[in-house]
């Protein structure tokens, strides 16, 4: 009796385990409920590829661009534009929050990560190589950080001077269990003056694109009210 009792009490002890990493675990849902926080991550430049003829055609004010710079110089920039820049590049308000949470370290440790990556290519085809199944690959091996809850990650793909264009992977992802939620691709068109402010303009409309699709998203996932 004392064994079948302990087996009981060993079943009731995995059913509330299982219950509560259940409850705890993020939902897809969970991307639209403006009670659930969500923290920006940042933009993730592993996977970006600057098309143009020669990696000599893109230029700075201090000569040619190198991959160098384009990792230590501009991968910071860009994503300090969200930081202090924070009611131009509103991360909130695009994912229709009173406020959110910042973690951009996370994306930070993983652009330095890339030692001396060429990111140049003269390939057209290279602007856009990844999908959905790729991108909960990069998801899975991901560092971040030991953070939890939902966190909302841009993946830079192809970046192309002929095109006008650049791709972006938003990526609603469970932080805790490194899984994707949601993940859309969206382009935006650079402009501006300056290296910094050209390929700065994609990600601002790529993030009024979120704004503006949010609860078109709810309603294909069949999470409308």
């Amino acid at each position: 009796m004392e064994i079948i009792a302990k087996f009981k009490a060993l079943i009731v002890l995995l059913l509330i385990v299982v219950n509560v990493q259940t409850i705890s675990a993020q939902t897809k849902a969970d991307i639209f409920d403006k009670k659930v926080p969500v923290t920006w991550l940042g933009v993730d430049y592993s996977q970006a590829k600057v098309i143009c003829s020669d990696s000599k055609e893109i230029t700075t004010k201090s000569g040619f661009l190198s991959s160098t710079q384009f990792k230590l110089v501009y991968t910071p920039q860009w994503n300090n534009l969200f930081i202090y820049e924070k009611d131009k590049y509103d991360v909130a308000g695009a994912v229709h929050r009173d406020s959110v949470k910042y973690a951009i370290d996370v994306t930070a440790k993983a652009n330095l990560a890339l030692g001396e990556k060429e990111f140049f290519s003269t390939n057209p085809a290279d602007f856009k190589t990844l999908n959905e199944t790729k991108i909960a690959d990069l998801v899975k091996n991901y560092d971040f950080g030991g953070n939890d809850g939902i966190g909302l990650i841009f993946f830079v793909e192809g970046m192309s001077k002929s095109k006008e264009l650049m791709g972006v992977w938003a990526t609603f992802v469970d932080m805790k269990s490194k899984t994707v939620l949601l993940t859309k691709y969206g382009t935006g068109k650079p402009g501006g003056f300056g290296l910094r402010n050209y390929w700065a303009s994609p990600l601002y409309a790529v993030l009024g694109g979120i704004r503006a699709n949010f609860k078109k998203w709810q309603k294909d996932q069949g999470l409308a009210n």
